[in-house]
């Protein structure tokens, strides 16, 4: 029997409903049940896959190709349980199912309207592929009270009607904040955002408060009076060092044993949480560290990278150190000496990105941990970015470049127009349209026997990692860059398309076209990050 819980947010934005519903996946998988995680995004795009990181945060890749919110991250680093396509939708996906159903005739005639059709639309996504499955947690993003996100608001409420007695949980996340000039913590946010949310037709059974200190007994009894929600379903969700923390913090709170209870199922035996207790300990009492720098060009939003970020923490967990992260803006490296920003750190990755802006301060920072011996890790673009830096400096193609910023003498870097996914050929035009278009998903790819990057996958000479990309290094320079030192240690399996080079007569020199943070998870880091990691201690040791 399948049972749904719905997480909404209210006050404020960014209070974090993702790790919420995560942590509370995680805590309900400890407690030996299986768990599905859903997103339902309001905004009007069709997915986030055009959208500046800058807007919305980095785009979460699943194994099937999708293009989605960052928050099905957290869902996969906390449970473990790959996402599919069918875990995250938009507004703008849902009109657009209903707009083709109305130019085929599907609606017969009839007007097209909200309700029934778009919430019908939502409450179907909600529903699909979930048979065998114990929860079912559907977090809907935005705030309580703004416009676009009414209709999926309106769908859970009929929902909660549509499921059995006992099938459904409403749990809402809100902000109690603390006025440091009155001295006092303030339900009265709270108390307004339930307000609006039951004027919709939903009665939370939970709420879940965010606070920075501990909420007195008292405050949480005048919330759950003013809210009509019984003072012990009121749980405060107090502030972290870690998020890997949250799972630990909230049973403290009796999270899960109230949603439990609130589905009349007994506690039963206590979760099994000496998987997030090892983590917790690793995290704060690490034996060292090491500096890694970023040289992105989104640094100015740590949420543009992460999984990444979060993949560098497992890397730590993995080598019990703790990863220092300094995030430097690659336009910076355009105007000044490389040197200045990066000597002392003990690692350098070039992450992904997209444009023309900063490349040549991502080929300095390649050029520099080539030469000065730093471990590197360029992961997709920024494997990119250390083929044309060795093609510019090793062959001495001082042309070599990509055609994404136009036309060069040396494309060592081109436009994919075609390539295999299985036995299907797909294709694409510089003309055609920019979302969903990229060679996404899980692809198979083979590696070298021996090389280094066959060693850190415990000598695996077949992988599947996830891709994010448009561009490709050319195949016909190989022969060239290798000779200079640049090792091609894996191919796609047809051997047309680079996955992943290396330098071997230099310490730890690898770049990947996938992008391995986006199956990384803290209790099983992925091996990449690890040696990555275990490279920039040896660095530090050396310095």
């Amino acid at each position: 029997m399948t049972r749904f819980i719905f997480i909404t947010g209210g006050v404020v934005s960014s209070l974090g409903k993702g790790l919420a519903s995560a942590a509370l996946g995680a805590l309900l998988q400890a407690r030996g049940y299986s768990v599905r995680l859903r997103k339902l995004d309001p905004y009007l795009n069709v997915d986030p896959g055009t959208m500046s990181p800058y807007q919305h945060g980095e785009v979460y890749v699943t194994d099937d190709g999708a293009e989605t919110d960052l928050d099905l991250g957290h869902y996969e680093r906390f449970t473990g349980v790959p996402s599919r396509q069918s875990d995250n939708v938009t507004t703008g996906r849902i009109y657009q199912t209903i707009l083709q159903k109305e130019r085929r005739g599907d609606y017969l005639g009839g007007t097209v309207q909200v309700i029934p059709h778009v919430t019908d639309a939502i409450k179907d996504f909600v529903l699909a592929d979930t048979e065998g499955t114990d929860f079912v947690l559907v977090e809907i993003g935005g705030t309580v009270g703004d416009i676009e996100s009414l209709p999926f608001l309106e769908a859970i409420r009929q929902l909660g009607n549509d499921l059995p007695l006992g099938r459904s949980l409403y749990i809402h996340l809100t902000l109690v904040p603390y006025i440091p000039s009155a001295g006092e913590l303030k339900t009265k946010p709270t108390q307004h955002s339930v307000k609006e949310l039951r004027s919709i037709g939903i009665q939370p059974d939970l709420l879940l408060v965010r606070c920075d200190r501990q909420v007195p007994e008292a405050e949480r009894r005048k919330i759950g009076l003013f809210c009509n929600v019984r003072p012990e379903f009121v749980i405060q969700a107090l502030d972290v060092g870690s998020i890997y923390d949250v799972p630990l913090s909230y049973h403290a709170e009796a999270f899960d044993d109230r949603v439990l209870e609130a589905f009349g199922i007994p506690e039963g035996a206590p979760p099994v949480l000496k998987r997030w207790e090892d983590i917790h300990e690793r995290v704060t009492s690490p034996e060292g560290e090491v500096n890694i720098a970023i040289v992105g060009k989104y640094t100015g939003l740590k949420d543009a990278y992460k999984s990444l970020a979060e993949a560098l923490v497992h890397g730590g967990i993995a080598n019990n150190v703790r990863v220092n992260l300094e995030w430097l803006e690659s336009e910076i490296f355009e105007d000044e000496d490389a040197v200045v920003h990066l000597e002392g750190v003990d690692g350098i990755l070039v992450p992904g990105g997209f444009g023309k802006r900063g490349v040549e301060g991502k080929i300095a920072a390649a050029n520099f941990a080539r030469t000065r011996k730093v471990p590197y890790f360029g992961i997709c673009f920024g494997m990119q970015i250390a083929v044309i830096e060795a093609a510019r400096n090793l062959a001495g193609l001082h042309g070599a470049s990509s055609t994404e910023f136009g036309p060069c003498d040396d494309p060592v870097v081109g436009l994919m127009t075609e390539w295999l996914r299985g036995n299907q050929v797909e294709r694409r035009t510089a003309s055609g349209d920019l979302g969903g278009t990229m060679r996404l998903g899980a692809y198979e790819a083979h590696l070298k026997p021996g090389t280094r990057i066959s060693e850190i996958y415990g000598g695996a000479t077949t992988i599947h990692e996830r891709h994010r990309h448009r561009f490709e290094v050319n195949i016909n320079y190989v022969e060239q860059l290798e000779a200079r030192g640049l090792l091609f240690s894996g191919l796609s399996p047809d051997g047309v398309l680079p996955e992943t080079v290396e330098i071997p007569d230099h310490p730890w020199f690898v770049g990947v076209q996938y992008h391995p943070e986006l199956k990384s998870k803290p209790f099983d880091p992925h091996p990449l990050f690890a040696a990555f990691v275990r490279a920039a201690l040896a660095q530090s040791r050396l310095v």
